[in-house]
């Protein structure tokens, strides 16, 4: 993964490097959530800096960071894949609903 076209990286809070691949980005996340296609930005600053993280219910090396009434509604989902080096932004998209491991 090293070598393939980055569009940006991030850190996330315990300080590992975050990379989004431009094919993620383009083939994924933009083509599957067109509502996100404005919000790079802060689809990596919901990986550095979350209101809410977990992890993610159904692949165990992967997280899932959160930042409210952040992008086209009011949370803004990001997932992560720890499963190579270095981690990869995997999915981002917008929810309504509160994680259900959130308690304001």
């Amino acid at each position: 993964m090293e070598d393939e076209p980055t569009v940006i990286e991030t850190t996330d809070p315990g300080g590992a490097r975050v990379v989004l691949p431009r094919r993620v980005w383009d083939e994924k996340i933009t083509r599957d959530h067109p509502e996100i296609d404005t919000h790079m930005p802060d689809v990596l600053r919901t990986v550095a800096n979350p209101d809410h993280t977990a992890p993610d219910p159904v692949y165990e090396n992967r997280t899932r960071y959160y930042a409210r009434d952040v992008g086209p509604s009011r949370w803004l989902l990001v997932v992560v894949s720890y499963e190579q080096t270095p981690a990869r932004i995997v999915s981002a998209f917008a929810n309504r609903k509160d994680p259900k491991s959130w308690s304001a």
